[in-house]
């Protein structure tokens, strides 16, 4: 097969990691109704979002606290305990990319991530030395689907998107990168995620 793609865009969270605010909860909360309450009603995708905006843990925490003062120690746990927040390594798509890096191919990651937590991120987990580039939402003050962080990361890193293939977990993502015209494919998780992934790559000529 004639390959047609040239560079490979990841997502990180649920790509490679196993990552969910429940993770740490469940360590904290015995009571699985009080569990599922906080989770929908306090710590939310959409304010920890803000965070990935590039809003500082310690406002968030702030701001959240104020709003649910009998929670407050629970609260502050996200930040201090962000590390709990991931389970594990999804180490299928980790061996993947150590392939991908013995290859020619251009390896990239946008993430939606603090900007506090990355270098942390970054350092401990040694597969991110794989990428050429990455873009961090925290640092860019705008996330995933935005077509904006598409363009960027297209720009910074002179891509064709035509000839690149962008690997994410979210349909919604998936969706925005196939409109900034990249080959999208949508990670279906950590237990047939990366035999799908693969075989998609395989499919494609890359591997």
């Amino acid at each position: 097969m004639v390959r047609n793609i040239d560079s490979i865009i990841f997502d990180i969270g649920n790509v490679f990691v196993d990552w969910s605010p429940r993770h740490l909860y469940e360590q904290l909360i015995s009571d699985s109704a009080e569990l599922e309450y906080f989770l929908k009603n306090i710590v939310t995708l959409e304010w920890h979002t803000e965070h990935d905006k590039g809003r500082p843990f310690a406002e968030g925490v702030r701001i959240l606290s104020e709003q649910f003062p009998e929670y407050a120690e629970l609260i502050s746990a996200f930040d201090y305990r962000w590390d709990d927040t991931i389970k594990a390594k999804i180490d299928g798509t980790v061996r993947i990319l150590d392939r991908l890096a013995a290859t020619d191919i251009e390896l990239y990651a946008l993430t939606n991530f603090s900007q506090e937590k990355w270098p942390a991120f970054a350092e401990q987990y040694e597969f991110t030395r794989h990428f050429k580039g990455v873009v961090v939402s925290g640092e860019e003050r705008m996330v995933k689907p935005d077509p904006r962080i598409f363009n960027l990361i297209i720009e910074r890193f002179n891509l064709d998107p035509s000839r690149t293939l962008f690997v994410d977990d979210r349909a919604e993502n998936v969706k925005a990168g196939e409109v900034s015209g990249m080959i999208g494919h949508l990670f279906t998780g950590p237990d047939d995620g990366p035999v799908k992934l693969e075989a998609h790559l395989k499919d494609v000529g890359v591997l």
